[in-house]
C-alpha cells in the first residue's frame, strides 16, 4: 500500500474527527471523547467505503494500517 493511500486514508478519519468536534459544542463530554483518536473501526469502514467508494475488503486494509498506527480502535476493542 502506497504512503500516498494511508495519508488518504488519515486525511479521512481526521476530516470525519473534525466534523464531529465542530458538532460536539452541543453534545454530552462522551461524545466530545469520541471525537479524538483512536476512532472506531465501524465508522472508519463506513467512512472510507462511503468517501471513497471502496469495496469491503480495501476498506478492512486501510483501517487494519490505521489500527496499526493508533488511529483507529482494533475491531475487537
Amino acid at each position: 500500500m502506497s504512503l500516498k493511500s494511508i495519508a488518504l486514508a488519515a486525511a479521512v478519519a481526521l476530516s470525519s474527527a473534525l466534523l464531529a468536534t465542530g458538532q460536539a459544542t452541543a453534545t454530552s463530554h462522551t461524545q466530545v471523547r469520541a471525537a479524538k483518536p483512536p476512532f472506531p473501526y465501524a465508522d472508519c469502514i463506513r467512512e472510507v467505503k462511503k468517501q471513497h467508494k471502496a469495496s469491503d475488503r480495501r476498506a478492512k486494509q486501510v483501517c487494519d494500517q490505521l489500527v496499526e498506527k493508533g488511529w483507529i480502535k482494533p475491531p475487537n476493542a
